[in-house]
């Protein structure tokens, strides 16, 4: 009897520990998710990475090409055309879409995208994107862990992996997509770093989240299961020693039970008002489509998500305008006064100054094909177009360009990898220095490449 009475009293003191057991897990975690030391003063402490998938054609959009308009229906040699290298005869097909500049800067933006115009003074815009490869799978993978070859883990999840959450009850990466994109899952995963740095999906809808409702009737039962559950783990640490998969789980069960309480209200936009809801473009009913995610974005963002990820569409009727590229206008407006509403929403809140905001694509668009009058436009990974606004970026800016047609960046080239050592300097990370070893060697988000992008600095 003394030892049963012994042990239950040794399973009350555990289970009163509440949140002591809590922080330990979270210690658990800790303990192998990263140095956490800034490398130099940190420009953004948090990002929102915005991914239209499919390939948004930049010379329809962010760089326009008077030289393609006068030029038009003109026989070129192109040398890479349908994922081959080669030559090639094409034709030069114009933009079917006006240009307007707006704002101090006088940045020229396409009829696509009115709002973002607005928002010009806070966009540095690169137009001398590439890539290494101009098929979905492989463009995408590289937009999102710097591997279009190997599965490696997504930004989201180094930046996470570096520096740790905001917030102990919310993930430190999530990612908000009514689908994945190409390369699936993926795109989130954290791979070889500890499990505990993956994004959390959160797909648009009536129950966003289905399975984070509380199954017990009361929040101090799951609490004591909860502790319970953490003390037998913490044994099971002390006899076989560091175990990742287990200190990630750890770390995944406390965060969920946190998850319980801050994620339902933290992605309930009817709490915005009239005005709000109105600048993202919708209603107070709305629980899917691009404003809800980009308003429940800044939600996040308020409630402490280090990096949150929007994707945009999906792997099916994206931005892959092969046919017609009046594909451009229904997707354009489905993001334009979204994107800009969250940019503005978060000068006004004085949030924008320490949140990078990124919008990318996996590559361009031709600016040619196979015939002058055709309505498409083909893939092309050799000059496209991102942009960047907030946390330490020169706004009202475009940076870098294309060539007189806009095949071919030219001056000003930023690759992926470049992109990627951008976007961890401004969080104050050296990309060189943020590594994970793993299989025997060390790895790191840019591979053994990318220089930081000094010149787009604030």
């Amino acid at each position: 009897m003394e030892n049963l009475a012994s042990s239950r009293r040794e399973w009350l003191q555990r289970a009163s520990g509440g949140f002591a057991a809590t922080a330990l897990g979270g210690l658990l975690a800790r303990a192998d998710s990263g140095n956490r030391i800034i490398h130099h003063p940190a420009r953004a402490d948090q990002v929102i990475f915005i991914f239209s998938t499919g390939g948004v054609s930049h010379v329809d959009t962010f760089d326009p090409k008077a030289k393609l308009t006068a030029d038009h229906g003109k026989s070129i040699t192109a040398s890479r055309w349908l994922n081959k290298p080669g030559n090639f005869q094409r034709f030069l097909v114009k933009s079917r879409f006006g240009f307007k500049n707006y704002g101090r800067s006088g940045l020229p933006f396409s009829e696509l995208f009115p709002h973002l115009g607005s928002m010009a003074d806070e966009l540095c815009v690169l137009r001398g994107m590439h890539c290494d490869s101009d098929g979905h799978d492989k463009a995408t993978l590289a937009a999102h862990t710097g591997s279009a070859q190997f599965a490696r883990p997504s930004a989201g999840a180094w930046v996470s992996y570096g520096l740790g959450t905001l917030n102990e009850n919310l993930p430190g990466f999530m990612v908000l997509a009514p689908a994945a994109p190409y390369a699936g899952a993926q795109t989130w995963s954290s791979d070889f770093l500890p499990g505990s740095h993956q994004g959390t999906h959160v797909i648009p809808g009536p129950n966003p989240l289905p399975h984070v409702k509380s199954r017990s009737p009361r929040e101090e039962m799951q609490r004591l299961e909860l502790d319970y559950l953490a003390g037998m783990n913490r044994d099971q640490l002390r006899q076989t020693g560091p175990d990742r998969a287990l200190e990630a789980r750890i770390r995944s069960f406390e965060t969920a039970f946190g998850m319980q309480r801050e994620a339902p209200e933290a992605l309930d936009i009817t709490r915005e008002t009239d005005k709000t809801l109105a600048m993202y473009g919708v209603d107070r009913k709305a629980t899917s489509g691009f404003g809800w995610q980009c308003l429940a974005a800044r939600r996040l963002l308020e409630r402490g998500v280090r990096f949150i990820e929007l994707i945009d569409v999906g792997s099916s009727g994206n931005w892959d305008s092969h046919g017609n590229m009046s594909d451009h206008i229904r997707l354009a407006k489905a993001i334009d006064q979204p994107i800009a509403a969250l940019i503005a929403d978060l000068r006004r809140r004085g949030m924008l100054e320490r949140t990078l905001v990124v919008w990318t694509t996996e590559f361009g668009r031709t600016s040619f094909n196979a015939t002058a009058d055709h309505p498409g436009r083909e893939h092309h990974n050799l000059g496209f177009t991102s942009w960047m606004a907030g946390g330490g970026v020169r706004g009202g800016m475009a940076y870098g360009g294309t060539d007189e047609y806009g095949i071919q960046a030219v001056e000003g080239k930023v690759h992926t990898h470049d992109l990627h050592a951008t976007i961890l300097h401004l969080l104050g990370i050296d990309h060189e220095k943020l590594t994970f070893r793993h299989a025997g060697r060390d790895y790191r988000l840019t591979d053994i490449a990318g220089e930081v992008v000094q010149g787009i600095l604030a």
